[in-house]
């Protein structure tokens, strides 16, 4: 198993994206590596100042650095020797098996799409997140960011590639579908879910269970929340700050410590080829070890041949 990992990618990095795979590498058996894209003399050095050891990983020297800033297909054609580049090549030829960074989410997107490319059948790919639950566990809520506009068909998808995620990466089983609407009748909504609701009803492949508000989201109402990116966005960075909230009120919550961003590492792009995460900007050490660890449970659940053979 090769998990793939841009250290350049991230505000923090590279100091923080090492440091996060030196993490991660402890609980890798040794048929497990992790290949880091970046400056491979930089990388190593760096690796043994922290006191690790620099031979426990594996290396592709990729200097360049696609910016926050910069127009995400210009630098990935433009950027060919660009950590992000660089890493999907190696994914699109398979001499990776994941990959996954904190960087540019748009060069993320657009390498996904026109490398790995989507999985034939898959309309659109959709960025998925977790939403914590009140009593344990959590709920995935797609799409968080990758298509503002959506048409029902789309929506359609994103169900059936939430409900798979659910089941096979995170061992739910018949996972409940919810449609966010501002309304549990079938007849509230926009043009949007309106027209979605009778697709998902009769759709056999998920267990929809109608329509989920913004106050079922935390609760046991549904265990995979469907939405356009627009809106997924909007709730998500909503959920990111109410822990954020709690520290600075300066009281601890078990519930709201599961709103850190930390524990789950990254948001897979569904859809596509290949397991491809996209970290957060801010991502820490621990929140870069929670995404190579996720890569590598994606990975051994062979998630991306049951997407295949659903869309078939």
């Amino acid at each position: 198993m090769k998990i793939g990992l841009d250290v350049l990618g991230g505000d923090y990095a590279p100091k923080s994206t090492i440091l996060g795979a030196i993490e991660a590498q402890k609980s890798l058996s040794n048929e497990q590596r992790i290949v880091l894209f970046g400056h491979e003399e930089e990388t190593r050095k760096a690796i043994e100042e922290a006191g690790a050891n620099s031979s426990l990983f594996d290396y592709v020297h990729a200097p360049d650095v696609i910016s926050m800033h910069e127009h995400p297909t210009k630098a990935i054609t433009q950027k060919p020797n660009s950590s992000i580049a660089k890493g999907f090549e190696l994914l699109k030829n398979g001499e990776i098996d994941s990959f996954s960074s904190a960087g540019n989410t748009g060069a993320m997107l657009v390498g996904a799409m026109f490398s790995v490319k989507t999985i034939p059948g898959v309309l659109r790919p959709a960025i998925a997140t977790n939403v914590p639950k009140l009593k344990e566990g959590f709920g995935i809520l797609l799409d968080v960011g990758a298509n503002a506009d959506c048409k029902p068909e789309m929506l359609n998808q994103f169900a059936m590639l939430g409900s798979l995620y659910a089941e096979y990466v995170y061992g739910i089983q018949n996972p409940k579908v919810g449609l966010v609407n501002i309304g549990e009748e079938e007849e509230k909504g926009n043009t949007l879910t309106i027209s979605t609701y009778p697709l998902l009803k009769s759709n056999s492949k998920i267990n929809f269970i109608g329509n989920a508000e913004g106050r079922d989201l935390f609760t046991d109402h549904a265990d995979v929340y469907v939405c356009d990116g627009y809106t997924g966005n909007v709730v998500l960075k909503l959920a990111e700050s109410f822990y954020v909230v709690t520290l600075k009120k300066g009281f601890k919550d078990e519930f709201f410590d599961r709103f850190n961003y930390e524990q789950y590492g990254g948001s897979p792009i569904l859809g596509v080829n290949a397991p491809v995460l996209i970290g957060h900007g801010i991502s820490t050490p621990t929140a870069i070890k929670n995404m190579i660890l996720l890569s590598k449970g994606m990975i051994e659940s062979k998630f991306i041949d049951k997407m295949k053979t659903a869309f078939n």
